[in-house]
Formats: structure tokens, C-alpha cells, sequence
């Protein structure tokens, strides 16, 4: 068989794309591991966000970059994803379990916060992610019933930590497992955050690759408290084309700014109507807000969903739309802001304070 070097390798697969980040996988360090021996080429592609329904067209892709060269040898990409903690707000410790956490805000209620969190959860899980949601709203907790989990019960194994409720393979936890539905909580600001606080840190979330924070409505004590307290990697805002909408959502991203949380992109809900008997298509809350947004803040619109009676069916009957119908149109669109949301969490500087010895300084 004819030599190959390491350098040859690289370089007949140094122009591949990565579609998902616009970069060449070089670029992204994603590729590792190579081994040339008499008989195979191998080596691995790791990516740094979850993306089981791309693993096999990366290594068909590489396979048939390197089969010209390989010279009879056999060649094979072993491709998987690695998803690795990531830089939060300076001095707010990492939580146990969870490598980032995002939080899903949107400034004011009604704009489809909830039903865009249950959805980005699923897709992330369904890339092979592990998951969790933190409903975060006390006083109007949805997540119980979107999961498919009303009437559930976190169980407890130590008395003091609560072990999250799963469905469609996403822990979840929410005050809405622990009142009755028909309870209103009149608590104020302090309290409210006291208790996020404790569903947050005594939840055993089991080893985490994202958690998702479904913030309450508003930008007032309690999401401020929340946005200095809880370690966050970025946040997600959800709006609609609405002005009234959009003057709420830019409140919500001065807040995160001005916490040192950056702001991962916007999700626009409602953009487009299109009737079930004629197929027409309207924009009944305005068009083209969250871009104008997004080009004042420097930020990114990550996707655009449409007004669908689908959407809304699918989470009341606690199966949001990723589960419901993977295969459809309104599942793909939510796959795809959440590879995206993935995608930019794994460009973020990586976090290494829990890899730092603990300095103990004794006085013998």
C-alpha cells in the first residue's frame, strides 16, 4: 500500500463544512483521534453540540473525502457529539449536574415562552441531549401540563432533595408538582425567589447537558434575583411580530445585559398565519419585528414559528409538537432553533472551575 501521512489526511478533509456552525470542522477542532494504520484510517469528529440526526451524513461525508487516498485501506469516521460546561455570569458558581443552563425569557406573557421551551427541550433531547426543564413561573406554572405530567409528584429518596419528574425523556420540575392546580400563590417577590431558588439547587438533576429555565413573565425583582443568582450560559427571548410584544422583549434583553448573560438569539412566534381551508397567509401580529430587533441588539434570529392550532392542540394534550408529529413542518422548525440555540452555546469560552484544585490555607 502506498505511505499516507497525518498531514495528507487533514488535508483532503480540511475543507469540509460544518452546515450547522458555517465553519470547517478544522476550524472547529472537531477533528481527533487519527490513526493510519497498514490496513484502515480512522479517526473521530466530535462536535460540541448535540446532533444524532446529522451523525450519519458527517461520516458519510468524511468516508468519501478520504476513500480517494486511503489506497485500499478502509476508512472510518466515528462521529458523536460532546457537549462540555460553558462560561456563566463571573462569580456564580457552576450547579451540580448541570453543565449550562439557558434561560427562555420573553419580557411579557402570552408571546408562547412555554410551548417554545417543552419544544426546544424535546429537540434537544431527540439529538441525543440530556435535558431538563425548571419551570421558573410560580404563579402561573404550565410546564406540568404541557410534559404530559399533570397530577404528577416529585418523589424524594433523602428527604431533602427532590428527584425531577420525567417525560419524553426530559427531567422536569415546577411548583405546579407541589399545589394543587386550583391554588393561587399569593407570594411576593422574595419569597417567589426563595422557592426558584430551592426547586433549582434541592432538585437532583441527573448529569445534565442543558437545563431550560421557562422564566416568568416580566422584568422586575424576581427575574433580575434569578438572572444574578442561577449560573446561566445564555438566554433564548421569545416574542411575536407585535410592537407591544417586541417593547417588552427588548426590556428583557437590557436585563440580561445588564447581568452579563448573553442573549443566545430570538425565537419570533405567530410570524404567519396560513388558513387550514384556503391557504392563505397573513401576518396577523405585524412582520419583520424580531429581525429589526435583532439588527438594533447585534443579536440573531434563530427562527420563526407560525401561528398553528396544531401547536397549541398538541402541548394542551401534553405532547408539544416535536413529540406529537416529529416529522412535520412545525417539529423541523423547532429542531433547527434548537440546534442552533446548541450550536452557540458550544461556541462559548468553556468553563474550567471545576477542573481548579481548592487551595485550603491551614495555620500549623
Amino acid at each position: 500500500m502506498p505511505a499516507l501521512t497525518d498531514a495528507q489526511v487533514l488535508d483532503a478533509v480540511a475543507g469540509l463544512v460544518d452546515p450547522n456552525t458555517g465553519k470547517t470542522y478544522a476550524a472547529s477542532r472537531a477533528v481527533k483521534n487519527l490513526k493510519i494504520g497498514d490496513d484502515s484510517v480512522t479517526l473521530d469528529v466530535v462536535l460540541a453540540y448535540p446532533a444524532k440526526s446529522q451523525f450519519e451524513r458527517v461520516k458519510a461525508e468524511f468516508e468519501a473525502a478520504l476513500a480517494p487516498l486511503a489506497g485500499g485501506r478502509a476508512v472510518s469516521a466515528n462521529v458523536r457529539s460532546e457537549i462540555v460546561s460553558h462560561s456563566v455570569q463571573r462569580g456564580v458558581p457552576l450547579l451540580p449536574g448541570v453543565k449550562n443552563i439557558v434561560a427562555v425569557a420573553s419580557g411579557k406573557g402570552g408571546v408562547g415562552k412555554s410551548t417554545t421551551t417543552a419544544n426546544l427541550a424535546l429537540a434537544l433531547a431527540a439529538e441525543g441531549a440530556r435535558v431538563g426543564i425548571l419551570d421558573a413561573d410560580i404563579y402561573g406554572p404550565s410546564q406540568p401540563l404541557m410534559m404530559g405530567l399533570a397530577g404528577q409528584r416529585p418523589e424524594t429518596e433523602d428527604g431533602k432533595h427532590l428527584i425531577p419528574v420525567e417525560n419524553h425523556g426530559v427531567q422536569t420540575m415546577s411548583i405546579g408538582y407541589l399545589v394543587d392546580p386550583d391554588q393561587a400563590m399569593v407570594w411576593r417577590g422574595p419569597m417567589v425567589s426563595q422557592a426558584l431558588q430551592q426547586l433549582l439547587n434541592d432538585t437532583r438533576w441527573n448529569e445534565l447537558d442543558y437545563l431550560l429555565v421557562d422564566m416568568p413573565p416580566g422584568t422586575g425583582d424576581i427575574q433580575l434575583t434569578l438572572s444574578q443568582k442561577v449560573p446561566v450560559t445564555g438566554a433564548v427571548i421569545v416574542t411575536t411580530p407585535q410592537d407591544i410584544a417586541l417593547l417588552d422583549a427588548r426590556k428583557g434583553v437590557t436585563m440580561f445585559n445588564k447581568v452579563g448573560v448573553p442573549i443566545i438569539g430570538l425565537v419570533e412566534n405567530m410570524a404567519i398565519h396560513v388558513c387550514s381551508n384556503c391557504g392563505h397567509a397573513e401576518h396577523i401580529f405585524g412582520e419583520g419585528g424580531a429581525a429589526r430587533m435583532a439588527a438594533d441588539f447585534g443579536v440573531e434570529v434563530l427562527g420563526s414559528l407560525p401561528l398553528d392550532i396544531g401547536i397549541r392542540l398538541a402541548v394542551d394534550e401534553g405532547r408539544p409538537s416535536v413529540v406529537a408529529d416529529p416529522d412535520g413542518q412545525v417539529a423541523d422548525i423547532y429542531k433547527a432553533i434548537a440546534r442552533r440555540v446548541a450550536v452557540k452555546v458550544g461556541e462559548k469560552a468553556q468553563d474550567f472551575s471545576a477542573k481548579f484544585p481548592k487551595i485550603v490555607i491551614q495555620n500549623n
